[in-house]
């Protein structure tokens, strides 16, 4: 199993447009003053800097910092470039965020040597895209990942299987994925700070203090992890569509329908916690004769970005004054919703809103909680 990781995505994508900030400490996300820490370079991080820190603060630890605000479509431009790659050198991969993926290796000994293609693939994405990324090869996804932490930046790193408590063991508690702050510290309270302390606990006492975690806890203590590689399709996704009661022109009633579709699709996108990169608008008319339009866009759950390239496709499909039967919406190249990524959409003041929103829905019901303009239901009227 391998684990790749393009090495400070944003960052490294900004110095590829701009070599003259190679070697500074840069910042993405806000600007000095406002906003939050999205990425930042390994020389920011020397002096304390991290992602999710405001950006004053980051100011303020490192006042010669050059920020940034950022690029979704460049990030999203070279996450394709990189996928495209990984897709036609491996069997199966999982995108688990815009620069991260795990590629199942199974069987591929007998003909390559998991090792050699693992880092000749490295070198191709490198070669092609002039991105710096890291890789860890393990028998498992969990150690795999902590292993190219380890081996960051710009390298790699192999543990042979029976080999993965050695590695683990030394390292303290906090390395482990999905360990938060919390949990480090009320593990410290029991005196455990190193993973062989957390593996030479039993499981019980683990399960008095942490319930069903307390049992996967000592599982990654000991390397073990049998979650799957949950294969990419771009074909997976989310969508609402409406056949209309009775056939439709209006175009402020047609326009209504694909906001309300847009925004129902976009809540959706927030709570499985996903990204889109692909939308597409479904149009059937009163003849039963169907068109659809699809587009690659910047990775986004945003409603607001959504709904203005709905509407464009809309546009691009509606033939003027023919009646409508039926109208739908559907996101897909559906990738997961990373810390840097909601960091990065925060930047615009947005998506915090809308999770805001997302919060009432689930407390009064989405029917409760709507856009004004998505409450027009039939057609002429006003």
């Amino acid at each position: 199993m391998a684990h790749f990781d393009l090495d400070a995505f944003f960052v490294s994508v900004e110095v590829l447009k701009n070599s003259s900030l190679k070697g500074k400490p840069l910042i993405v996300g806000g600007d000095g003053q406002r906003g939050i820490v999205a990425a930042c370079s390994y020389e920011a991080r020397k002096f304390g800097i991290h992602s999710a820190m405001p950006s004053i603060t980051a100011k303020r630890l490192c006042p010669e910092a050059i920020f940034i605000r950022g690029s979704h479509a460049d990030y999203s431009h070279y996450s394709r470039i990189v996928t495209g790659i990984i897709s036609e050198a491996v069997p199966q991969f999982e995108k688990a965020s815009i620069d991260e993926f795990y590629c199942d290796l199974s069987g591929m000994d007998r003909f390559f040597g998991a090792s050699e293609y693992t880092r000749q693939l490295r070198e191709k994405v490198m070669r092609e895209t002039g991105l710096p990324i890291s890789y860890g090869l393990s028998s498992s996804k969990l150690v795999s990942k902590m292993a190219t932490t380890e081996a960051k930046p710009n390298g790699f790193l192999e543990i042979p299987h029976g080999k993965e408590t050695a590695f683990l063991w030394p390292m303290t508690v906090d390395k482990i994925p999905m360990v938060g702050k919390q949990t480090e510290v009320q593990l410290k309270q029991m005196g455990i700070h190193t993973i062989q302390q957390l593996a030479h606990t039993p499981i019980e006492v683990l399960e008095r203090a942490f319930g069903k975690w307390g049992k996967r806890l000592w599982e990654k203590a000991h390397g073990i992890d049998d979650n799957p590689v949950e294969a990419y399709s771009e074909q997976k996704s989310l969508s609402h569509e409406d056949t209309f009661s009775e056939d439709s022109n209006d175009l402020k009633f047609l326009h209504t329908q694909l906001l309300k579709q847009t925004e129902e699709c976009a809540y959706d996108l927030r709570q499985e916690e996903k990204l889109t990169g692909c939308v597409t608008v479904k149009v059937r008319y009163s003849d039963f004769s169907t068109v659809s339009k699809q587009e690659v866009i910047d990775y986004t759950a945003l409603d607001n970005v959504l709904f203005e390239k709905v509407k464009d496709l809309f546009g691009k499909l509606y033939r003027p004054g023919e009646k409508v039967r039926l109208l739908g919406v559907r996101f897909s190249h559906l990738i997961p919703m990373t810390l840097q990524m909601n960091l990065f959409d925060r930047s615009e003041e947005k998506l915090e809103l809308y999770k805001t929103v997302d919060q009432l829905k689930n407390m009064f019901g989405s029917a409760m909680i709507t856009k004004a303009g998505a409450m027009r239901k039939k057609p002429g009227n006003t």
